[in-house]
C-alpha cells in the first residue's frame, strides 16, 4: 500500500507565506509525478501544481508566480512554496503521486488527509 501524509497548513494573513510538505511511504518503486490540488468549500477539487521526476513543472494560472513545487526524489517527497498568500487561496491542500510499486503496476496513490491552508484577510 502507498501513503501519502501532508503537512505546513495553517492559519495566514494575505500576503504572507507558507510552505507544505508531503512524504509518500509504502510499496513505491518509482515515482513518475507528483502533485498538490486544493478544494474550497463548496468547491471541486483543482489542480494547483505538478511536477515530474526530471524536474518539470505546471502550474494553474491562478498561482503562477507565487507558488513554487519542489521534490526531493531520494526521499519521495514533494514541497508547495506559497508566497503572497491571497484569501481565494483558502482550502485544503492534498498532494498526488503517480507511481510504479514493486510489482511494476501503475498507480494513483490514495488521496491523503490533507492540510488546510487559511489566509485571512
Amino acid at each position: 500500500q502507498v501513503q501519502l501524509v501532508e503537512s505546513g497548513g495553517g492559519l495566514v494573513q494575505a500576503g504572507g507565506s507558507l510552505r507544505l510538505s508531503c512524504a509518500a511511504s509504502g510499496n513505491i518503486f518509482s515515482i513518475n509525478y507528483m502533485g498538490w490540488y486544493r478544494q474550497a468549500p463548496g468547491k471541486q477539487r483543482e489542480l494547483v501544481a505538478t511536477i515530474t521526476g526530471g524536474g518539470s513543472t505546471h502550474y494553474a494560472d491562478s498561482v503562477k508566480g507565487r507558488f513554487t513545487i519542489s521534490r526531493d526524489n531520494a526521499k519521495n517527497t514533494v514541497s508547495l512554496q506559497m508566497n503572497s498568500l491571497k484569501p481565494e487561496d483558502t482550502a485544503v491542500y492534498y498532494c498526488a503521486a503517480d507511481l510504479y510499486d514493486y510489482s511494476g503496476r501503475s498507480i494513483l496513490a490514495p488521496w491523503g488527509q490533507g492540510t488546510q491552508v487559511t489566509v485571512s484577510s
